[in-house]
């Protein structure tokens, strides 16, 4: 889905669109730079937990995600330090938030 030649606006815009399909919550809470900043997204139960996708490479250079959070899904308060910090070390991040029940991405998406 992600190409090194993508622009992050047009990665982001089609990441909400594939997620809100099914009529799933699918929000951008922030917008980053347009065409290089990295894009997180914030895959959120019913409950408030989540877990946080980060744009990474696989082995042989394609796109992929990374569960940057960890193992345990966070709690809103946590998400939102997590989200805070982030922005403090790059300033053109982008983040979006979905609707994910079992935190599987309602995207097209490599995980690694």
């Amino acid at each position: 889905m992600t190409s090194s030649h993508l622009r992050s606006d047009f990665v982001a815009r089609a990441i909400l669109r594939q997620s809100a399909q099914d009529g799933r919550s699918a929000m951008l809470l922030r917008k980053g730079d347009p065409d290089a900043g990295s894009i997180l997204v914030l895959l959120q139960e019913r409950d408030g937990s989540t877990v946080v996708l980060s744009q990474t490479r696989t082995a042989e250079g394609e796109a992929a995600w990374l569960r940057a959070s960890g193992e345990t899904p966070l709690t809103p308060e946590e998400t939102a330090l997590y989200i805070e910090r982030q922005t403090r070390f790059d300033p053109d991040i982008w983040v979006l938030e979905l609707e994910a029940p079992g935190f599987r991405p309602p995207f097209e998406a490599t995980l690694v």
